[in-house]
């Protein structure tokens, strides 16, 4: 698994709230629901680097 950094985000609490209830929809965490989104972004884009 590749290393994990943290970093600090800053959002509205409308958003932060959307979001949070998102993950719960999904039965993520709220950490987990972003990487998710994030991810399939990327994917969309072309812009996740190859794996090996």
């Amino acid at each position: 698994m590749a290393k994990k950094k943290p970093f600090v985000l800053r959002v509205d609490e409308s958003t932060l709230k959307a979001l949070e209830k998102w993950a719960a929809d999904d039965f993520r965490s709220t950490n987990g629901q972003l990487e998710f989104i994030i991810n399939n972004a990327l994917k969309a884009a072309g812009r996740l680097p190859k794996q090996d």
